[in-house]
């Protein structure tokens, strides 16, 4: 099957009526988990990005106070999961700002993890290259934002640091 572009889509979309657009986009739902939480965010959360952000953090605690901290072989494959999550909850949001302020969030409550994370070389490695990611994408934001992740940043690198 040839998968169609989406402006090909767009065009077959315009000429469907209401109901067909409403059971094209329950059918998207049944499928897939993913669409299910696209259309969740599209429709309930996409207006206020700072509900969606708290609610996606709240989630994320869960999963940190879920974790197996009796060895670092298991606290890896839970804090690669948790990044997964990020990389998938930042993709629903259009403002690039979102990812930033969940992979701040994810790099906070990695430095605060006991047994710390920084006696382990994979995850220190894993946490500098999230810090070096943020730095990237905030670069292109807007000047405000850039100094307030950027005081965020000097934060992290402080307990990174001590």
């Amino acid at each position: 099957m040839k998968i169609e572009s989406i402006a090909t889509i767009k065009k077959e979309l315009k000429h469907l009526s209401k109901d067909e657009l409403l059971e094209l986009c329950l059918r998207l739902g049944k499928f897939k988990k993913e669409n299910k939480a696209m259309l969740t965010y599209l429709l309930f959360l996409s207006e206020n990005e700072n509900s969606y952000i708290e609610s996606v953090k709240s989630t994320l605690d869960e999963l940190f106070e879920e974790m197996n901290t009796n060895s670092y072989f298991f606290m890896k494959k839970t804090i690669r999961k948790i990044l997964r999550q990020i990389r998938v909850y930042s993709k629903y949001s259009s403002e690039k700002s979102t990812e930033v302020e969940l992979l701040l969030y994810f790099c906070d409550r990695l430095s605060t993890l006991k047994p710390s994370i920084f006696y382990n070389t994979t995850l220190t490695n894993l946490y500098e290259r999230q810090i070096e990611s943020i730095r990237k994408k905030v670069s292109v934001l807007h000047e405000d934002l850039q100094f307030d992740y950027n005081e965020k940043l000097d934060e992290l690198d402080e307990k990174y640091e001590e």
